[in-house]
């Protein structure tokens, strides 16, 4: 599935899931301008590829639990960007929520995207034990064990001169976790054995480290047009990132060596189980960077 097709699968599930009589209109609105705002979809669009690399045929029950992780990845988004945390005046090549309907609205769009998705999930029509499944590793994803501790400690991080380790650690949590959601939520929804699930695992903390090396490259190499946001936001911040740490030509072998060890793991999968890796491989190839 391509981007553009997605993007089209996801907007009719949002849609109808944010189309209730009983919603809060500009409530509704805010939500939806971030949500339509564009971007890569490469949370939902790696699950969805797993998934058929196993064999299965997507359907509307498996895009709303694509739609799920995105609508927390929104949330996310918005929150980074207000004036308490990153203070961001563009994403996606848009004005930021806050900018657009105020930071009390854009908090409560932000709490509302990290909330929707679990209701989302409930509705799903899938086996009772996978939707419980799946509702245990998305919170895990994304709350005090994942997405929101690490971004605590990357605020905590600033000014500071951190450890390769430490660093690892902060963008395993932020990053991390809610990129390897997609991996094992397919795994689940394909009935995998637990090995197969622990490969996944490791797949998605490889590509998470992958992606987050990679954003901390562009931060310093690319242009507003090329991001859709401001560069340079890291080093005005004091931040400690892979570039600051290991320099623009370390940070590019770290980000290939982790997109080799991801790579890697793929070619085991597919001798030890039905895995065709094909369409994953194609997204990881567009993670890397000359």
């Amino acid at each position: 599935m391509d981007n553009k097709a997605l993007l089209t699968a996801l907007t009719t599930i949002f849609d109808g899931f944010y189309a209730a009589d009983d919603l809060v209109d500009h409530l509704t609105q805010s939500i939806q301008y971030s949500i339509q705002a564009g971007g890569k979809r490469i949370r939902p669009l790696f699950l969805l590829e797993t998934l058929q690399a196993f064999g299965v045929t997507i359907t509307t029950e498996h895009l709303k639990v694509a739609g799920a992780v995105e609508l927390i990845h929104t949330s996310s988004l918005i929150h980074d960007d207000l004036p308490a945390m990153d203070n961001d005046d563009f994403r996606r090549g848009k004005p930021t929520n806050h900018k657009v309907f105020g930071e009390a609205q854009a908090i409560l769009a932000g709490d509302a995207l990290l909330l929707d998705p679990y209701l989302l999930l409930a509705n799903a029509d899938l086996p009772s034990g996978v939707v419980v499944a799946l509702v245990k590793e998305l919170a895990l994803a994304s709350g005090s064990h994942g997405m929101v501790a690490g971004q605590v400690l990357d605020m905590d991080g600033e000014t500071q001169a951190l450890t390769f380790e430490q660093l690892k650690q902060i963008h395993a949590l932020k990053t991390g976790k809610m990129l390897t959601f997609p991996f094992v939520a397919a795994g689940l929804i394909a009935q995998q054995s637990n090995e197969v699930i622990l490969s996944l695992r490791n797949l998605g903390e490889k590509v998470g480290q992958a992606f987050q090396i990679r954003d901390d490259i562009l931060d310093v190499t690319a242009t507003f047009d090329q991001i859709g946001k401001t560069p340079g936001k890291d080093e005005v911040a004091d931040k400690s990132t892979y570039v600051k740490l290991l320099g623009l030509a370390g940070a590019k072998a770290e980000l290939s060596a982790n997109l080799a060890a991801a790579e890697g793991i793929l070619a085991e999968l597919s001798h030890t189980t039905q895995l065709v890796p094909d369409s994953i491989l194609k997204q990881i190839e567009r993670l890397k960077i000359d």
